[in-house]
């Protein structure tokens, strides 16, 4: 199979989309440096929007700056209680004893962070701000994060145009130690609904990418995820009837607190047995790095518009790196071979 990497389009078309962001205040430095990436490397160009959310109020310097910064206009705001919060049938003491047992996994002991997942998986796309704009797509930002590649067509509109409803850079491995029962938690969501007459998955046994998440028979999951720090997909994936019904009964086990899921396998998992694979899409062209992990792509084509190195890439010389099982769940060639899968990404 040949991918068609996107050709350079006109910058005049546009896509009810833009860039979503959770963000403090004291983070500010850290998304300009973002920001500044994503505007040189790409939205200049574009002019696409910003929403920034944050669970205080913005300061003046915080406003003022970003919008500075970016060619698009900027939205700013506040994440209700509500939604960053312990809900009622939470046992805060044993969130916490557990939170305490979990000293040696990272945020393990985090409430914050804890807040954030279950904010990203439950409710980001249900920001009184997101609904308000309507828009079709939205592109995940983070502070602190790079962007190494110049792009001179819309992400926005490829995937608009090609029937993409979520797309990747990095693909990972979980740490096992925060999702202890999320797999079989999901299970227990589709044997209920099943046994409801509700079909959440009709693409799962023929044209999902299930075989990214786990094996022939679905007994485990394997922990591969795409990295959500960079996600680019439609708001409406997680609005449909399946994803609402299986976050809020991934919600009400306690997990997000109990344990330590994060938004990344929620969603991943969520996609991979959702959507057709011909619907995922990987932005093998988009050079990005956050932390310590970076993704650069190694074809000369490419990289002529990049300024990352291939050579630190982690797509195939990292072990926690998940994207030759999704290169073997899309059924592109023999993904255990590197030259074949660059070829096929040519």
């Amino acid at each position: 199979m040949t991918i068609q990497l996107p050709t350079p389009g006109n910058t005049t078309q546009r896509v009810k989309a833009g860039f979503i962001v959770l963000v403090r205040n004291e983070e500010l430095y850290g998304m300009l440096d973002s920001m500044y990436d994503v505007e040189t490397r790409f939205n200049s160009k574009f002019s696409y929007p910003w929403i920034f959310l944050n669970n205080e109020p913005f300061t003046e310097e915080f406003i003022q700056l970003t919008t500075k910064i970016t060619s698009g206009k900027t939205h700013y705001g506040l994440v209700d209680e509500s939604m960053w919060s312990y809900p009622s049938w939470i046992d805060q003491e044993k969130a916490a004893r557990n939170r305490e047992s979990m000293k040696s996994i990272p945020y393990g002991t985090s409430e914050s962070y804890r807040h954030m997942c279950r904010f990203q998986s439950g409710f980001f796309w249900r920001h009184p701000l997101v609904l308000q704009l309507g828009w079709e797509f939205y592109w995940r930002i983070e502070p602190d994060v790079r962007y190494y590649c110049d792009l001179d067509y819309d992400p926005f509109l490829y995937m608009k145009t090609n029937n993409k409803q979520y797309a990747f850079t990095i693909a990972f491995v979980e740490h096992s130690g925060t999702i202890p029962t999320l797999w079989s938690t999901i299970r227990e969501f589709v044997r209920i609904s099943t046994a409801k007459g509700k079909n959440y998955f009709p693409n799962l046994a023929t044209e999902s990418l299930y075989r990214f998440v786990t094996e022939e028979d679905g007994e485990s999951y394997n922990s591969c995820h795409f990295w959500t720090n960079f996600e680019i997909a439609r708001l409406d994936l997680w609005q449909t009837e399946a994803y609402q019904n299986m976050f809020d009964f991934l919600d009400k086990s306690g997990g997000f607190f109990y344990e330590r899921w994060g938004d990344a396998p929620v969603h991943s998992i969520f996609a991979s047995l959702f959507l057709k694979k011909d619907e995922i899409h990987f932005f093998n062209d988009i050079g990005y790095k956050h932390s310590i992990y970076e993704h650069c792509p190694e074809q000369e084509s490419l990289l002529k518009r990049c300024t990352c190195n291939p050579a630190r890439t982690l797509d195939y010389t990292d072990n926690m790196s998940c994207l030759n099982t999704y290169m073997d769940a899309q059924g592109f060639s023999t993904p255990k071979n590197r030259k074949t899968v660059n070829e096929i990404l040519l």
